[in-house]
């Protein structure tokens, strides 16, 4: 299943590696990843994620730095499809990666830990989760504090997880803090590490997504526009622009990562 998802490839856009993978090589990726003991890093990327990663080497480098980079937004599908990769019809999404995870991973016995967002929305997404996917096993809900960790709070931090035992840590904190998040961590936890973002109010039902037919057509950024001008309107207007481009400066196909 390993050699199925080093197998498709990847393209290189506005600096950052975007694995050509789908939905389904994605859940068999992180089947893989949990049959070891060493910690993996996933970062969903879209248009906002590239946009900042031109600016931002850190960030670039510690996205690059990852075992999957995951297509989350439509525009990322759209250039896979032009640079070859036929079978990118649809993206990674991150809620739909979360919830198909939950579900499926019952199987094999997945087990999930949940960092990030506000108290509240962090249990609603728990309850919402053991909801939708009976059985689920959660051994964490953890609600950071809006600032950065202290030394003795990240040692900490790595003590509870480690103690949970998680196959897989979902964490919503936003980009880019939830990145750099993933990539400082991954090696010190043991597992999993997804950056999923904003699954976490999605799926908990604390933000209103957009209809499908607007998720599936590349207009989910309109739909989030109107609901969140205020908060939103540097990531859609500016960020959207410096995406496009980064892509008119041309985009590389390149291996995927491989490491095990």
């Amino acid at each position: 299943m390993v050699g199925t998802v080093q197998a498709r490839g990847a393209f290189r856009c506005c600096g950052v590696r975007v694995d050509a993978v789908t939905l389904d090589d994605t859940l068999d990726r992180l089947r893989a990843f949990s049959r070891g003991t060493d910690g993996h890093a996933v970062h969903l990327c879209n248009a906002w994620t590239l946009a900042l990663a031109r600016k931002d080497p850190l960030l670039a480098d510690a996205v690059n730095r990852g075992d999957l980079n995951l297509p989350d937004g439509a525009p990322l599908t759209w250039v896979g499809r032009r640079v070859g990769f036929g079978h990118m019809t649809r993206r990674v999404y991150g809620p739909d990666l979360m919830l198909a995870a939950a579900l499926a991973g019952r199987a094999w016995g997945l087990r999930h830990y949940l960092y990030g967002s506000t108290h509240e929305v962090v249990a609603m997404l728990a309850r919402r989760l053991a909801e939708l996917a009976p059985g689920i096993e959660i051994v964490g809900v953890e609600s950071p504090p809006f600032r950065p960790l202290s030394a003795r709070e990240e040692a900490e931090l790595v003590g509870r997880i480690g103690h949970a035992r998680p196959g897989v840590v979902w964490v919503g904190l936003g980009t880019p803090l939830q990145d750099l998040f993933v990539d400082r961590f991954r090696d010190r936890l043991g597992a999993t590490l997804v950056a999923v973002g904003a699954a976490f109010d999605f799926i908990a039902g604390a933000k209103p997504q957009a209809p499908v037919w607007m998720r599936e057509h590349g207009l989910e950024w309109a739909f989030r526009l109107a609901t969140e001008p205020c908060r939103l309107w540097r990531r859609y207007l500016i960020g959207n622009l410096a995406f496009l481009a980064g892509v008119a400066r041309g985009v590389e196909v390149c291996p995927a990562v491989q490491r095990p």
